[in-house]
């Protein structure tokens, strides 16, 4: 089964009784170990529980025993009550063990997590056709559905946030689920149950947080920081953020600029080219965005885009180290913004 769209959530909430094992993969691994974990939930209270759990942290015991994955899921309860299998950084290594697990009836309700799988994908291909099998992405969310999400976290804490500062929360945070749970729980604990969240307390709590420097990389990149651009992602790599997060948000970050630009060569005025940006302008950023503006050419921006979708591509498929295609991808972005 495939799961996109709403099915996804409506799934996450109450799972079809037909599937006795998720595949939850994507790029966004805080995402992904969100929905992991809200799945697993769905079937034991404690996932500690030795009883009816067992969690493997990798998938190398369940490569050299190809046929232990299913046994686990067959295995019954000593305590009763239904058996959860949980399997951490899985492949397409595990594609055999997965089949067998698929095949054999069982009980048990199996969660496996995994990076960002392309469609070519032998695991992905195999829970996406099982009718015991599900296939979840979690695909980094854009600025918009970051508002959302962490509006609704603040809104469960009785919590309340500016536009501005939401606008300002949701670019800082875009990338990775994980992140911006922590900062909403910084925030939460920082203001208080009832309060209403400004930039002042955004600024303040979340600004030293790495996941700042997601945005402020791509910014670096096309105003031609490059010293800038250097310190950002030197900090994010330490941090372990998410390669193909970084490459996304400034995919975004690089289609925004091409929209306006392309609006300002038909005859708008840069104002009236900025104001149709959907998410809007955060106005602190909205003098370097028109700056940049000025540097950039439709023929660059398309050069720049290009460079990024291949560097995302690269990632995925020729198993070369993550940061340093994105850092050379980052870096040929700030040498087009420099060239005049």
């Amino acid at each position: 089964m495939k799961l996109a769209g709403a099915a996804i959530e409506r799934f996450l909430k109450s799972p079809d009784k037909n599937v006795r094992a998720v595949l939850v993969y994507g790029p966004d691994e805080g995402l992904v170990r969100e929905r992991a974990r809200a799945l697993a939930m769905t079937v034991v209270e404690d996932l500690n529980d030795p009883f009816r759990v067992a969690a493997f942290a990798h998938e190398a015991p369940l490569i050299d025993d190809v046929t232990r994955l299913a046994d686990e899921a067959a295995s019954l309860s000593l305590m009763g009550g239904r058996r959860l299998v949980r399997v951490r950084e899985a492949s397409d290594k595990l594609a055999k063990a997965a089949a067998l697990l698929l095949e054999r009836e069982s009980d048990s309700f199996s969660v496996l997590e995994a990076g960002d799988l392309g469609p070519r994908s032998a695991l992905r291909k195999l829970f996406e056709a099982s009718p015991n099998g599900a296939a979840l992405p979690c695909y980094v969310e854009d600025e918009r559905q970051m508002a959302r999400t962490l509006s609704d976290a603040l809104a469960e804490r009785k919590i309340r946030i500016d536009g501005d500062a939401l606008q300002l929360l949701a670019s800082s945070l875009v990338g990775d689920r994980m992140i911006a749970r922590q900062e909403v729980e910084k925030l939460a604990t920082y203001l208080g149950p009832g309060a209403t969240a400004t930039i002042e307390d955004v600024e303040a709590v979340v600004g030293d947080s790495g996941a700042m420097a997601i945005d402020d990389a791509a910014q670096a990149a096309a105003s031609g920081d490059v010293p800038g651009l250097d310190r950002c992602l030197t900090r994010l790599f330490a941090e372990s953020t998410s390669a193909i997060g970084v490459l996304r948000v400034a995919q975004t970050y690089v289609r925004r600029l091409h929209a306006t630009r392309a609006r300002i060569d038909a005859g708008e005025s840069m104002d009236a080219a900025c104001s149709k940006l959907q998410p809007p302008l955060f106005f602190k950023a909205r003098d370097n965005f028109m700056r940049q503006l000025d540097r950039w050419s439709l023929t660059k921006l398309e050069a720049a885009m290009n460079g990024l979708v291949a560097a995302e591509a690269a990632c995925k498929r020729t198993g070369a180290d993550e940061a340093v295609l994105t850092s050379r991808a980052l870096f040929a972005v700030a040498q087009l913004a420099a060239r005049r």
